[in-house]
């Protein structure tokens, strides 16, 4: 199972193309397109979503988000990443491939439709 999860891991890094229903997002390109048209999303918006979609149900802090996403001397604080994550949502809000779930008190996870989980 370890070694599972670890090629498992590996395999998102090198992924340059999540395909999720009618959702491309493109990490060479810097690009993401439901139902072929473009979403513009900020550099910053991309890495988040991406990082998210590429471990579905997976809860990640606003701290690990921060830490991975910001650099150490910034002044934000942890709350920043609910502000990016709103974002986010409305940005997708037509997009029913998936959903940004808040965990309450901890972070944040996304969850795939149940149409794309069985895919």
């Amino acid at each position: 199972m370890r070694v599972k999860a670890i090629l498992r891991r590996a395999k998102i890094e090198e992924s340059k193309e999540i395909k999720i229903g009618d959702l491309v997002i493109n990490n060479e390109e810097r690009t993401a397109f439901y139902k072929d048209e473009e979403i513009n999303l900020t550099v910053r918006e991309f890495n988040i979503l991406f990082k998210l979609l590429s471990y579905p149900k997976k809860t990640f802090t606003r701290m690990q988000l921060m830490n991975e996403f910001w650099d150490s001397e910034t002044s934000s604080s942890s709350r920043t990443v609910d502000v990016y994550m709103t974002k986010l949502r409305e940005k997708f809000a037509h997009c029913d491939e998936f959903k940004i779930v808040t965990v309450h008190g901890l972070g944040y996870k996304v969850v795939l439709n149940e149409k794309q989980q069985s895919e």
